[in-house]
């Protein structure tokens, strides 16, 4: 999975307002928000575009940033959390929090070496990076960049099954653990600022039409009966987010944007930095529910607000 409006199926150029290597004035981003307000001052204006831009009205984006504001967390007090762990499992490998990073195509529109950064990144955090079918680096440069890190491939299923068939051989020899199978993409979606932009690229978007996935979730989390694994992108913005996603059903999250408002700051350290503050923030919230370890997390901890 990953956040609406970020896949495409062919890359472009589109560089930065002050050349390749962004470099700003010094200022303390202590929130993702930071991030994403200073990325938007070094990318030109048909990048961020592209980076933020959703289908139409980009209504789920939006809503999917909303969604989660109407839940609250249950306080719990009186618990020993000095000791909290964010380390957890996903399909048996061990990650230092459940926090991913999404699939999205085109990381070299926003830092030079793009995926590599981005790769190196989630290596040093200990977490997993879904690798898109539409990198703008190649496969064998992301894995030399990180050959530790947890990898997954997000595939595009193409009407030639023997190019399938070529693409996930190749991504096996390279040592990626799992397929992330691309299923919602029937139609293109009607992009209005890429259209603005005159952006020339054929564009293959996701989750155009799906309903806010948080409130998806507790569908999709009942529907499995326990019997696989669930993950969710679309709206995480602080560790709040991450807990209300565990808490109702979720293995793990997936950041998209935010990795790319990291990666356009700072490159490699710019991603290392959004993961370390998410992942404290979630350190935070885990705490103040008395959660000491990730399966402490329940459905218990959530109340929906009455607005």
């Amino acid at each position: 999975m990953s956040e609406s409006g970020l896949s495409l199926s062919a890359f472009c150029v589109l560089g930065t307002e002050k050349g390749d290597e962004v470099a700003g004035p010094e200022m303390s981003l202590v929130c993702l928000t930071d991030f994403q307000a200073q990325a938007r001052e070094h990318l030109s204006k048909s990048t961020w575009d592209f980076i933020e831009g959703g289908a139409d009205d980009s209504v789920t984006r939006d809503d999917n940033i909303a969604a989660f504001k109407r839940i609250r967390l249950r306080p719990r007090y009186l618990r020993d959390v000095s000791e909290v762990d964010t380390r957890t499992t996903i399909q048996g490998e061990k990650v230092s929090a459940p926090i991913g990073i999404a699939p999205t195509g085109f990381h070299c529109l926003v830092w030079p070496d793009g995926e590599m950064s981005t790769a190196r990144a989630a290596q040093a955090a200990g977490i997993c990076y879904i690798t898109s079918t539409v990198a703008s680096c190649s496969l064998e440069d992301i894995v030399t960049a990180a050959p530790e890190g947890l990898r997954w491939f997000q595939l595009y299923v193409h009407p030639d099954r023997q190019l399938n068939k070529q693409l996930i051989h190749r991504v096996e020899s390279l040592g990626f653990k799992a397929l992330v199978i691309t299923l919602d993409t029937p139609v293109c979606g009607n992009r209005r600022y890429d259209i603005q932009n005159q952006l020339r690229r054929n564009l293959t978007l996701k989750d155009l039409q799906s309903p806010k996935k948080i409130d998806a979730l507790t569908e999709v989390v009942a529907a499995v009966k326990g019997k696989i694994e669930v993950y969710l992108d679309g709206g995480v913005r602080t560790g709040n987010d991450v807990l209300k996603a565990l808490a109702l059903g979720a293995k793990c999250i997936f950041l998209g944007r935010p990795i790319l408002w990291g990666l356009a700051c700072k490159g490699e350290h710019g991603v290392k930095e959004v993961l370390n503050i998410l992942t404290k923030e979630f350190h935070t919230s885990m705490a103040l529910t008395g959660c000491r370890s990730v399966a402490e997390i329940n459905r218990h901890l959530i109340q929906f607000s009455r607005l």
